[in-house]
């Protein structure tokens, strides 16, 4: 299984999987039709999926017209999001599972961005070869994304089933907010140096206007903050060792910044 980071908007990334024994493809959160329809003529590939995370427009506004080029693609989205997905014909809860080029990928539900966020994992097809982490805005590369229709109490446990992924796991999110996010992480967990580093990495790779996309869930676990609480300073930061107290400070932080 192919992957083709595609960006859109200001700050999105689409992603578009192409089957190379069958000419088929599967597109990841279309904000846009166009840079998928560009892509899908490159790579001479017919659309028969599109696999939306949660309801947003920057995640959906490009189904229709996918869907008017491509009337056979089918549409996956979370139960929970039923009616709010344009063209949806699967709802899928936790636990579910979805298949695209010989690969199946868990469904996970990990609501708090929104209350019907959904996650797409492909495990390794092979022992030295990563899983596919399709995790929209529940999790980004140094951080998460806000909680717009839920609360810490539902994010952190969706988190913590991320976190729970392998460590050789490509984090595959939906915006390109590293920089900002590693910058953030650093103001408020000044003794890691593994993120020190990182965050010099990230500024190298935006001065030359790379993408930091993936990110491997490995690196995460050491360097974003809101997968670490149960890291002491950000306990002591927070006074609690609650994990969702922790997580709810953390957030609420980087809400004010």
């Amino acid at each position: 299984m192919e992957i083709h980071r595609l960006p859109a908007r200001s700050d999105n990334y689409i992603f578009v999987l192409r089957d190379p024994n069958s000419a088929t493809a599967a597109v990841v959160d279309p904000a846009d039709a166009p840079p998928v329809l560009n892509k899908l003529r490159e790579l001479n590939a017919q659309l028969v999926a599109i696999f939306n995370t949660h309801h947003h427009n920057d995640h959906v506004g490009g189904n229709r017209a996918l869907l008017k080029q491509f009337p056979s693609a089918q549409v996956y989205g979370s139960k929970q999001d039923d009616g709010r997905i344009p063209g949806q014909q699967h709802y899928l809860k936790d636990g579910d599972k979805v298949t695209f080029a010989n690969r199946t990928a868990q469904v996970l539900f990990v609501p708090g961005h929104t209350r019907g966020h959904i996650a797409y994992y492909f495990a390794p097809s092979a022992a030295n070869e990563p899983g596919e982490l399709f995790c929209g805005d529940a999790l980004f590369a140094g951080g998460c994304g806000r909680l717009f229709e839920g609360t810490p109490a539902q994010m952190q446990p969706s988190l913590a089933k991320l976190r729970s992924l392998p460590d050789n796991t490509r984090v595959w999110c939906a915006h390109e907010y590293t920089l900002s996010n590693l910058k953030f992480a650093a103001s408020i967990d000044q003794g890691n140096d593994a993120l020190r580093s990182r965050l010099t990495q990230v500024i190298q790779q935006r001065n030359q206007n790379q993408p930091t996309i993936p990110s491997l869930l490995k690196e995460e676990k050491s360097t974003n903050p809101f997968l670490r609480w149960d890291t002491p300073s950000l306990q002591t930061l927070a006074k609690s060792q609650d994990p969702i107290t922790v997580f709810g400070h953390i957030r609420a932080m980087k809400d004010r910044a």
